[in-house]
């Protein structure tokens, strides 16, 4: 099978390194996760309450980047290890709100140091500008593609079968 002339050349795709450093990433976080009896979303659900009180499952489904059926099986573990409480009834519609406990706050303070060393880890060797330069272009690619697709993102007709 020969290689298409118009495929990626993975060595300059910015997309397959975007997508290689965020599964190293994931792998680093994974590893410092794993001692605590944590995962990356039990994490990052404990990281979403810390800093915005009061989400419902649906709100932390989409700020972990899982489904609500996979958080609502996460906030019932958190609920029975004591981390997280959630109202008996919803205040307004059908949505309950959750909350950190003192419990929760602890196990975050230590995962939130581990998560820290992996990133201080990450940018080691970058300069405090390079760092910005990073969160600039990132957060502007994150833009551009959540815009929807352009003109130029459209299918061609290639002509090949």
């Amino acid at each position: 099978m020969s290689q298409d002339a118009d495929g990626i050349d993975l060595d300059t795709s910015l997309g397959y390194l975007l997508k290689e450093a965020a599964s190293a990433l994931r792998t680093a976080m994974e590893a410092v996760l794993r001692p605590l009896g944590m995962t990356i979303t039990h994490y990052s659900c404990l990281e979403l309450l810390a800093q915005r009180p009061g989400l419902s499952n649906s709100e932390l489904a989409r700020g972990a980047f899982v489904t609500r059926q996979s958080m609502n099986v996460l906030l019932q573990a958190l609920e029975r290890d004591g981390s997280v409480t959630r109202a008996a009834e919803a205040p307004v519609g059908k949505a309950l709100p959750t909350r950190l406990t003192d419990v929760g706050r602890t196990r975050l303070t230590a995962a939130t140091a581990a998560v820290r060393s992996v990133e201080v880890r990450m940018l080691d060797g970058l300069t405090a500008d390079d760092r910005t330069e990073a969160l600039r272009l990132l957060r502007s690619m994150v833009r551009a593609l959540r815009s929807g697709p352009g003109p130029r993102d459209a299918p061609t007709e290639t002509g090949r079968d």
